[in-house]
């Protein structure tokens, strides 16, 4: 026995609502990706951490940059209420993304976290926006 089975795998009915939990509040770089290049943008990127030099030198294309402790349902009302945001950070080793997620989720705001940020995107050489962009092309 491996540790691959060591555990069963769940049933087919409690794995369909796993996935289906992780999928409501998760998307990834690709599917971002193809909303944007396809002009399907149903929901507002928010790039939540660093400072604005920062986000001017690369970020994702269409993203607002918004750190998640400037967030406050004052800030968010320039927004309605049923707005679809989806959150990004550095990638893997920030929590950034999930302090703003968890901060919208709070405001009463759909939120989904786009997983590996800005190392996902990198990852995936996907064009960035911003100077180091504009320098690279």
């Amino acid at each position: 026995m491996s540790y691959v089975t060591e555990f069963p795998a769940a049933e087919p009915q409690e794995a369909v609502a796993h996935f289906l939990r992780r999928l409501s509040v998760e998307t990834d770089c690709a599917d971002v990706h193809h909303a944007l290049v396809n002009q399907q943008q149903d929901f507002v990127l928010l790039h939540v951490v660093g400072k604005a030099e920062q986000f001017a030198r690369r970020h994702v294309p269409g993203a607002i940059h918004l750190p998640w402790s400037q967030m406050s349902a004052e800030r968010m009302a320039q927004w309605p209420a049923d707005t679809l945001f989806v959150v990004y950070c550095a990638g893997p080793h920030c929590n950034g993304a999930d302090r703003a997620a968890l901060k919208l989720a709070r405001l009463g705001r759909p939120v989904k976290i786009m997983l590996g940020g800005i190392t996902g995107w990198e990852d995936e050489n996907f064009a960035f926006a911003g100077e180091w962009a504009a320098v690279a092309g």
